[in-house]
């Protein structure tokens, strides 16, 4: 069990320290990185924990972590004084399926190397596979994080108003 919150922990870090960089490279109010940092650490070890100890797949997991950094960057956004896209978007990119992405690329790359057809089947195969994982990871990170921000239009947009 101490190993499972380790791993939390050193997850929640990471993907703050990733969203820490994201944020950097957009230039926001410095008000906002350690928001980033904290919105980011919330939703990643959300999905962590779903995928963990609830046996979620990643793309449900990614869907509800997503509906969760998107919630908190519009709640926050007002306090902060700073568009809700300012923290949404350095937090989501700590969850962007790179691993996927990259051996649908090298499954692809496999499948031109290879003329057997059962190789070929096998390459593209993985290529599908991790092809439709990264998709619906991405799709499923996109509807989490902008479902708030419907929901909460008024919220959302009065953020850099005076109130």
């Amino acid at each position: 069990m101490n190993e499972v919150i380790t791993g939390l922990i050193q997850d929640g870090i990471f993907a703050a320290l990733a969203a820490l960089g994201f944020a950097a490279i957009s230039n926001p109010p410095r008000r906002a990185y350690i928001w980033c940092a904290v919105i980011a650490a919330a939703g990643h070890s959300l999905r962590f924990s779903l995928m963990q100890w609830a046996h979620f797949h990643i793309v449900a997991a990614s869907f509800c972590a997503a509906l969760l950094i998107g919630l908190l960057a519009v709640l926050l956004a007002p306090r902060i004084k700073v568009p809700a896209e300012t923290e949404l978007y350095p937090a989501l990119l700590p969850m962007i399926p790179g691993i996927y992405a990259y051996k649908t690329f090298a499954a692809i790359v496999m499948c031109m190397h290879y003329s057997g057809e059962q190789d070929f089947q096998h390459y593209f195969y993985l290529f599908a596979s991790n092809g439709l994982t990264t998709f619906f990871i991405l799709m499923a990170m996109v509807l989490g994080a902008t479902i708030p921000m419907f929901a909460f239009q008024r919220l959302s947009f009065q953020a850099t108003r005076q109130l």
